[in-house]
């Protein structure tokens, strides 16, 4: 997830530019049980190439949309599903599609870009950080930045103020960003604890803070932050599912109070089984795992980490960093 909690009252730490590979290896049997109700229609968007999805994600999607139907969990006529392994930018230099978002009643089929989980790299411990193109590493550890795989409901949206900035007709624009939290089971039932969820792929990179007594968002001393807009739609996340700017009010008025499924893959299960498989010098899909090809090519093989290997080394780094007082962000030169 980006940064999706309130950006720190005024603090000095500026928010890291969050950056974030499209062909696949498929295996239609890859741990995915054959769906007869498939539509034809819905089928047509199976495939390898950018824009559409591979066979194991939207099976997977689909049984957990159809599941928590049929449990009364959720009542909307559309899903999600997010497909990890793919690229952040496909060969033809665009942004990666590897967000979907199912309306079978409508027939509608959108994918979209979105970002995977950063990682970590934590000097003189442990490195389980990602690149931009593709992720290697995932995990459910608290405090990780990584992306788990697994299914999701969606649940309520929170708003909240990150910042001004000064759009193109020199006026200056409060920045909320709306966050939509997930609800996790399994592997993913932390993700509450985590604050996993998805939002817009936007952050403000706050650059000073304004005297402005008046303003409903200024904080307890008059103040508030004004930086500038940073679109990261195809690079990386904290955790979080991000997506672009464009999606953002379709995708909130899909869920706002009416609760559907989200389906990230890979799993845990479908990690180890791809690793398995290369280091044994298989393909994943002879293997009958599946994971996008060019990125496999570009990381070598994925791994996973659950948060019991991960969350010791993550507390072991925190203790060996001094303590930094927080530092007020500059006052802005301009008014």
């Amino acid at each position: 997830m980006t940064a999706n909690r309130l950006l720190p009252a005024l603090t000095s730490g500026l928010l890291l530019l969050l950056t974030g590979c499209t062909v696949t290896d498929i295996a239609p049997s890859a741990a995915a049980e054959p769906q007869n109700d498939l539509p034809g229609w819905l089928a047509a968007h199976i495939g390898d190439e950018d824009g559409k999805i591979s066979d194991v994600v939207l099976q997977r999607a689909r049984a957990l949309y159809q599941r928590k139907t049929r449990e009364g969990r959720i009542d909307n006529g559309c899903y999600f599903a997010m497909d990890a392994t793919r690229p952040s930018v496909s060969p033809n230099g665009e942004r990666g599609r590897r967000f979907y978002m199912i309306c079978e009643a409508q027939h509608t089929f959108r994918a979209m870009s979105s970002g995977y989980g950063s990682g970590r790299k934590l000097a003189g411990v442990v490195d389980f950080s990602n690149r931009q193109q593709c992720a290697q590493n995932f995990g459910n550890a608290q405090d990780s930045s990584l992306t788990t795989g697994g299914g999701y409901v969606t649940a309520e949206i929170r708003d909240s103020f990150k910042g001004y900035y000064r759009s193109a007709s020199g006026k200056d624009v409060p920045f909320v960003r709306s966050f939509v939290q997930f609800e996790g089971q399994g592997a993913t039932s932390n993700a509450r604890e985590r604050a996993i969820g998805g939002h817009q792929a936007t952050l403000l990179r706050a650059e000073c803070r304004r005297l402005s007594p008046g303003d409903p968002y200024a904080n307890d001393e008059g103040y508030v932050a004004f930086g500038k807009l940073v679109d990261y739609a195809a690079g990386r996340s904290n955790g979080c599912t991000s997506w672009s700017g464009a999606e953002d009010k379709v995708i909130l008025s899909t869920v706002k109070n009416d609760p559907t499924t989200v389906y990230i893959y890979p799993e845990a299960r479908d990690i180890d089984a791809v690793s398995q498989a290369v280091t044994s010098g298989r393909s994943p899909s002879a293997a009958g795992s599946y994971w996008n090809a060019m990125c496999l090519k570009a990381i070598g093989k994925p791994r996973y980490w659950p948060a019991s290997t991960l969350e010791p080394l993550i507390a072991r780094f925190k203790a060996s960093q001094p303590d930094r007082p927080a530092t007020p962000l500059p006052i802005c030169a301009e008014p």
